[in-house]
């Protein structure tokens, strides 16, 4: 059984900083991808940053600049680094693995969520 957990979450104000971190455990293919996304109230979620076990990452157009994704060391955790918050921000922040079997053949994991509010 695969689990993905995250935290870190919480109120800032705009300009502020936020630091998140997921821990998944379990069966992690070696080939895989962790990664951010974010759903506010009404919206989709949409992609905020994701890194791969190759060390690939890409980011949100949004959110360039001011938003770092890393894993740390050896561990099946990834961490998100939040500066320069605006209101805009403000979302549930869901951490999904994502195992590859093979090129075609994926398996997603989602954590719980956690929640960050900018105020202005």
């Amino acid at each position: 059984q695969v689990q993905v957990a995250e935290s870190g979450g919480g109120l800032v104000q705009a300009g502020g900083s936020l630091r998140l971190s997921c821990a998944a455990s379990g069966s992690i293919f070696s080939v895989n991808t962790m990664g951010w996304y974010r759903q506010a109230p009404g919206k989709q979620r949409e992609l905020v940053a994701t890194i791969s076990s190759a060390g690939s990452i890409s980011y949100a157009e949004s959110v360039k600049g001011r938003f770092t994704i890393s894993r740390d060391g050896d561990e099946n955790t990834v961490r998100l680094q939040m500066n320069n918050l605006k209101p805009e921000d403000t979302a549930v922040y869901y951490c999904r693995l994502r195992n590859y079997r093979s090129s075609l053949s994926i398996c997603d994991y989602w954590g719980q969520g956690t929640q960050v509010t900018v105020s202005s």
